[in-house]
């Protein structure tokens, strides 16, 4: 398979890492660790205005009419400087709408969100779900026009901030999608902090009314939900190999540079050794996370699900490797916050956990239909 970029794609590259060194250094993270939101909306304004919050989305609803590839490069940006703004979300609750919504809803809900004027996030997780995003306890029950929908969602990344919730909730033999305003009457949202300094929201619903144009089509939305899921885990392994290649760079600079016994450490053939080692695990990921990118749209759902999970599972045992190997290599300077190889760990570490942890996407490639063919 050949990897290699168009010249579009390599603009695109160059373009994000420019202005993203410019103008989101990793301090800046730093900055905005204890901020309510955790991000700026200014920023957010600027990445619309270059056209990454539209590029994976078609031209009708405002997008560029790329492709999630060329969203995946940005991602890997992002991860090199660990830049805050909730792209995942976005990209989680944005095809949402788009494959559950009207012509209407996406006029409403996502063009306004792919122009930067606002965010959104998929409440779709809670406490029992774990990496099912089907398993669902929050209900919506008839009233009137409307429906009520009762329940508590965990850990809604960007729920804290979003201007309108992408919201799972079960109706009778079905699941329905709804979008809710974060600041409407029946939803208590309580911000929480992630360990790698970014921001999330538990969000208890309690007779929260929405009317009937609130629900995203009329469908059941499982499908939807997985494939969303989907969308979900690929960005992070794009994000995840943008982590591993930059603590790589980092950790070999620093055996290049730090001295010990009067000589530098990257002399040391096991230390030599150990950097190899990570090498191997950045390019194993970065062809996994493109595969991924390329599978997201594969109509073959079982496709679609073996290349996610592979690439899930390698961004795990890769980046685990990874990101340990760089704060072990650096000493005792490592494990400080003061030092950024240790930010870099933290997120990979929450990387690891969305849309699926190791174990989770473990089974389901060993339960795909291509991997226990002829196994009796």
């Amino acid at each position: 398979m050949d990897f290699g970029l168009t010249e579009e794609q390599r603009l695109l590259v160059d373009n994000a890492a420019s202005f993203l060194k410019k103008h989101s250094p990793v301090a800046r993270l730093r900055s905005l660790r204890a901020d309510a939101i955790g991000w700026s909306r200014q920023m957010w304004r600027q990445m619309a205005e270059l056209g990454w919050l539209g590029v994976s989305f078609p031209e009708e609803v405002g997008g560029l009419g790329a492709s999630f590839l060329e969203a995946s490069l940005i991602l890997e940006q992002l991860g090199v400087s660990l830049a805050p703004e909730p792209f995942i979300p976005h990209l989680v609750a944005g095809h949402a709408i788009l494959r559950a919504g009207t012509t209407e809803q996406r006029r409403r809900w996502l063009l306004p969100a792919i122009e930067g004027r606002t965010s959104l996030a998929l409440a779709a997780l809670e406490a029992q779900s774990r990496s099912d995003v089907t398993d669902v306890t929050t209900t919506a029950v008839r009233v009137g026009a409307g429906y009520r929908l009762d329940g508590v969602k965990r850990w809604v990344l960007n729920g804290h901030a979003a201007g309108s919730l992408v919201v799972s909730a079960r109706l009778p033999g079905s699941l329905a999608l709804f979008v809710v305003d974060r600041e409407g009457a029946g939803v208590k949202v309580q911000p929480v902090k992630t360990m790698d300094g970014h921001h999330a929201a538990m969000v208890t619903f309690a007779g929260a009314e929405v009317g009937e144009e609130r629900r995203l089509g009329t469908a059941d939305a499982a499908e939807v939900l997985f494939e969303c899921a989907d969308i979900g885990a690929a960005a992070a392994c794009a994000e995840g190999h943008g982590i591993m290649r930059t603590a790589l760079a980092m950790t070999v600079d620093y055996l290049r540079t730090r001295e010990q016994f009067g000589v530098k450490i990257g002399t040391f053939q096991a230390l030599q050794h150990r950097a190899v080692d990570m090498f191997v695990e950045t390019e194993l990921a970065r062809s996994m996370a493109i595969l991924a990118a390329l599978r997201v749209e594969d109509k073959d759902r079982a496709a679609r699900e073996s290349a996610i999970s592979a690439a899930k599972v390698q961004l795990a045992v890769g980046g685990r490797l990874v990101t340990q190997q760089a704060i072990q290599l650096h000493g005792g300077i490592g494990v400080t916050d003061e030092h950024d190889i240790g930010l870099y760990f933290k997120r990979m570490h929450v990387l690891n956990s969305l849309f699926g942890d190791e174990e989770h996407h473990l089974a389901r490639f060993a339960a795909a239909p291509a991997f226990v063919e002829g196994i009796e």
